[in-house]
């Protein structure tokens, strides 16, 4: 029976409002805890607690999706993910407009942040693994490059977004973030098709990756060949979010800003990540035929020079600057570790192998806010340190690796 063609366009929408919503509850969150009179630890663990669900989720979706099919678990995800998000608009909403235990408010967004990182997780490995089924080797990180810029725009329009809506009313800022992953599903619903099945990815060609080896089960966690893609997606998301957690605190403490004016500052520094990651991955589009770890390479290298640069920063203009060259060389770095995975295991475990970097990326991002936050009490600059050793490790790592020819070429 013939399958309907692949479509990336429905893919790639659904990955851009599932990334806005995650990141505008980020930007709404803080406001709605203060009026609500609850302490601000709240917002902060709730934000971990979704990370968390997020990291233990990702490889079961990857195993499920590989099980199940792609669309299914995707329906699944989203349309879970969306109705508790439509369960904490109205909660909040009436929380908002009706006085309510302390307790029972912190309990209901801590567990409904839980959900819906547990059924988000479902997303990102399913839509790498749909896009590793139908694309070679050779083409994989192109591809896995346009996934990233969705990631990109939805990290720059979900928070600007949310922040305009607010205005006329933090209720409604809620409401706007949980239409995004209806939007999401009826997408995948009605302009995925049915018929959408893997393929047989061929072999690579010598000297592009070593042959997969054959599918095994259950993937492990810690699967040799994924090892090296996990710990970059692991580096690489610790890096960005120690990065998020401490621009704020740097703007004032450093630059000296109000706290008005330092939120405006960190609001464009993160305007600056997106477009600037947008930029770059307009570049592994396009330059086709260069080895994934060149990629690697010159992306670790450009953004531990802005994220190192950040310590001799004492203006905002400079500041934007620094986080905009950061962001550059993420823009190599992220599609081509997905896409590494996925050319290191067999057909059938790309979900397995696209839930295991889910997952790196996951840990990521629940351990660089601490890391972050601690190394920040010492010095203001002690955060941007540990991110420059931490990516130049990894470039060292990439290079003895790349000598003895276990990396992906």
């Amino acid at each position: 029976m013939p399958t309907s063609p692949f479509r990336l366009i429905p893919l790639l929408f659904t990955t851009l409002v599932g990334t806005m919503a995650m990141m505008a509850y980020v930007a709404i969150i803080g406001p709605v805890v203060r009026q609500l009179g609850v302490s601000e630890v709240i917002a902060g663990v709730s934000m971990a607690v979704g990370g968390i669900f997020w990291m233990l989720m990702a490889r079961p979706w990857g195993r499920m999706s590989d099980r199940k099919g792609r669309k299914r678990v995707l329906l699944i995800g989203l349309g879970v993910f969306a109705m508790g998000y439509v369960a904490l608009a109205v909660f909040v909403d009436m929380a908002l407009h009706t006085a309510l235990n302390h307790v029972l408010l912190a309990g209901v967004l801590i567990a409904a942040r839980a959900v819906i990182g547990a059924f988000y997780a479902a997303v990102p490995p399913t839509a790498a693994a749909a896009i590793a089924d139908h694309t070679t080797p050779q083409t994989r990180q192109q591809v896995m490059a346009k996934l990233g810029s969705a990631n990109a725009l939805g990290i720059v329009a979900g928070p600007a977004i949310v922040s305009y809506v607010s205005a006329y009313g933090l209720e409604w800022g809620f409401y706007a973030t949980a239409a995004l992953p209806i939007m999401g599903f009826l997408a995948i619903a009605l302009y995925w098709p049915h018929g959408t099945a893997p393929r047989a990815v061929p072999t690579p060609a010598p000297g592009t990756s070593s042959n997969p080896a054959p599918a095994t089960g259950k993937l492990a966690l810690l699967d040799v060949r994924l090892r090296l893609a996990m710990a970059t997606a692991f580096v690489a998301m610790m890096s960005v979010s120690i990065a998020q957690v401490s621009v704020g605190f740097f703007a004032m403490d450093r630059l000296g800003l109000a706290a008005d004016q330092s939120v405006r500052a960190a609001g464009n520094a993160l305007a600056c990540v997106g477009i600037a990651v947008v930029v770059s991955q307009q570049f592994v589009i396009r330059l086709k035929g260069i080895a994934l770890h060149h990629w690697m390479i010159v992306g670790a290298l450009i953004s531990m020079l802005g994220f190192g640069s950040v310590m001799f920063v004492h203006q905002t203009w400079s500041l934007l600057l620094a986080y905009g060259v950061s962001a550059f060389g993420m823009g190599f770095i992220f599609p081509s570790f997905q896409a590494m995975a996925a050319n290191a295991v067999h057909a059938t475990e790309q979900g397995a192998a696209a839930g295991n970097v889910s997952a790196a990326q996951g840990l990521g991002m629940v351990l660089g806010p601490l890391i972050g936050t601690a190394l920040y009490t010492l010095s203001p600059i002690a955060p941007y340190a540990w991110i420059a050793l931490s990516l130049i490790a990894l470039t060292l790592v990439l290079l003895y690796r790349a000598k003895l020819g276990r990396i992906a070429k």
